[in-house]
């Protein structure tokens, strides 16, 4: 999920409340992130490409629009929506369509926001579970961070973003902090047996730290948000 302080960053940068706003909710998933525009009184529509989303999108959210489309080709007409946002579906555009994609859909004075949630990596437990992540998989959690970026955002650079971090954090039981990380791409595209052996592994750390068995998760929000001419 995302914190309430993550809508207050994009209330502040854009100066507006969200409250009325027309947002366009892209990779909206399962429909995390357009639910909690909903909750702040925004008007969203969503747009998934993909089936199995979009149809638990329509069970969890039935009273909410989805429109089945993509960042690089978005079904809504020229000047329609105040807002458009990406929350952890960016990095699955083609940022050379989806930015004048999304300059065409919004309206004059109107903002694309992107945002991730990233590990805070300086806590030592999440920066321990990243080294084994490392040497497990070969993959380098520092760098979802460093690549969450203006130039990586809009290599064309006709945006200006503006970078927020808002840090967070939740308790969880470690079977939820298990299910999450291991519905991460890097776990589903390894063989079941390598995933189960790390998540066992993963296991009985978690309870070294934790003996009550509940996870002390942080982590930083990065929010690029940029605004459009009025």
């Amino acid at each position: 999920t995302y914190p309430p302080a993550l809508f207050d960053a994009i209330e502040d940068l854009t100066g507006r409340p969200l409250t009325g706003t027309r947002v366009a909710d892209v990779g909206a998933g399962t429909g995390i992130a357009t639910a909690l525009l909903h909750a702040r009184g925004a008007n969203v529509v969503a747009v998934e490409p993909g089936d199995g989303m979009a149809a638990q999108f329509r069970r969890t959210l039935p009273g909410i629009p989805i429109i089945r489309g993509t960042g690089d080709d978005l079904p809504l007409t020229d000047a329609s929506v105040d807002l458009v946002t990406y929350a952890q579906a960016w990095h699955w555009t083609d940022p050379a369509r989806a930015v004048p994609e999304a300059l065409r859909v919004l309206r004059p004075g109107g903002a694309l926001a992107l945002w991730w949630n990233t590990d805070a990596l300086d806590v030592a437990w999440i920066a321990e579970a990243a080294e084994r992540t490392r040497r497990h998989f070969g993959i380098d959690v520092s760098a979802e961070k460093r690549n969450v970026d203006h130039p990586a955002a809009d290599p064309s650079g006709r945006l200006d973003f503006t970078r927020r971090t808002v840090r967070w954090s939740r308790r969880v039981p470690v079977d939820t902090h298990l299910a999450n990380i291991g519905s991460h791409s890097v776990f589903l595209v390894h063989d079941a047996e390598h995933t189960a052996s790390f998540l066992a592994e993963e296991r009985e750390h978690l309870l070294r730290a934790f003996p009550d068995g509940v996870v002390q998760e942080v982590y930083e929000v990065v929010l690029l948000l940029a605004e459009t001419p009025a």
